[in-house]
């Protein structure tokens, strides 16, 4: 059912991922009959990935046959080749998650205008959740207008992630980034749908989300939705232009500001001193989780070492400092001087001598 309130390209994409919806409903209420393939390793696309694309397809194309298609599952196949009007789609992100029985996926939906995001749709067919929005109009949830979170200090932040998963991912660095997030946000999550994940900070449910490995239509629909709802997003370094990039970081501004110098030195942009330091990071990490794999009982893991009080945080809200950790009082040590006994007296010491 379209609605008088929404932008008309804005409600033929809303129609379109609804009937994605039904689609993908009608196949959970027997996942073990969906057939499944593997694109690589941990990659997965299913009969349901397909019928959904496709049903997209039909009904974005038959409203504007001119435009052009980017989708997941067949490129740049359908639509126009040389159109400025090009709808990104991903028929359900989070296939994983639907194949297991997982509630969580969705069907993203954006149109780039001349190669800027102008209208976004994100879909939950599970809770029935409508994520929309239109460029300078604003981010709604069930046409309810939402506002990415007020929280400012990190160690109060629930952010979301997503875990490597392909052949030649960077498993060491993701564990370097964690080791230094971990410590540091009230708790870190991996959902498992990213265009989900950046729909959830644009409602204020997560502060935060980073993750790379993306294409455009995991993140195209939800970086409207978080910018629109007030939020920032970008790539590690915090440059904006990262559609293309494999690397995405979003959040509340004042969150957003304190994680780019977390994961700056681990963006494939950063300059050769920041690599440097991831590098060695990096090496850190891994010398201590081997340390502590030879030795169940180490309690100097360097998780465990960057929870003690007195823990550098570089990021720290700069408005509210954490208070400083007031050194140790020093030893009072007496030194006691032994002389030779004389006369055959016991022998002593000068108790004055310090």
């Amino acid at each position: 059912m379209s609605s008088p309130n929404l932008h008309p390209m804005l409600n033929v994409a809303v129609k379109a991922a609804r009937a994605a919806g039904a689609i993908i409903n009608r196949a959970a209420l027997d996942v073990e009959a969906v057939r499944i393939s593997q694109k690589q390793v941990n990659d997965f696309v299913t009969e349901v990935d397909h019928a959904s694309e496709q049903a997209i397809i039909e009904t974005l194309l038959g409203a504007y046959p001119g435009h052009g298609i980017l989708a997941e599952e067949s490129g740049s196949q359908y639509g126009a080749k040389d159109s400025d009007y090009v709808w990104i789609i991903d028929p359900l992100d989070g296939t994983t998650n639907f194949i297991h029985g997982f509630p969580v996926y969705c069907v993203s939906i954006a149109l780039s205008v001349r190669g800027k995001i102008e209208q976004a749709v994100v879909y939950d067919p599970t809770r029935n959740d409508l994520f929309t929005a239109t460029k300078g109009r604003g981010a709604y949830m069930n046409e309810r207008r939402i506002r990415v979170s007020k929280r400012t200090r990190l160690n109060e932040c629930l952010i979301s992630t997503g875990f490597p998963f392909r052949t030649g991912d960077n498993f060491k660095q993701y564990l370097a980034i964690m080791a230094d997030m971990m410590p540091r946000a009230a708790g870190l999550r991996r959902p498992g749908a990213a265009a989900l994940d950046l729909a959830y900070v644009a409602a204020g449910f997560t502060d935060a989300f980073f993750e790379t490995g993306l294409n455009p239509w995991d993140v195209a629909a939800g970086s409207l939705l978080v910018t629109e709802a007030g939020g920032l997003i970008g790539n590690f370094t915090g440059e904006p232009e990262f559609l293309d990039q494999r690397e995405c970081l979003a959040g509340a501004p004042r969150v957003y500001g304190q994680l780019v110098p977390l994961l700056a030195k681990y963006s494939k942009f950063a300059n050769v001193d920041d690599k440097l330091r991831a590098s060695d990071r990096v090496r850190a990490v891994s010398a201590s989780a081997k340390a502590s794999a030879g030795n169940a009982d180490d309690s100097t893991d360097l998780y465990a070492r960057s929870t003690v009080v007195g823990f550098a945080d570089e990021a720290a809200d700069a408005e509210a400092p954490a208070a400083p950790v007031a050194p140790p009082a020093p030893r009072k040590l007496t030194r006691v001087r032994r002389e030779a006994p004389a006369n055959g007296a016991p022998s002593g010491g000068n108790a004055s001598a310090k």
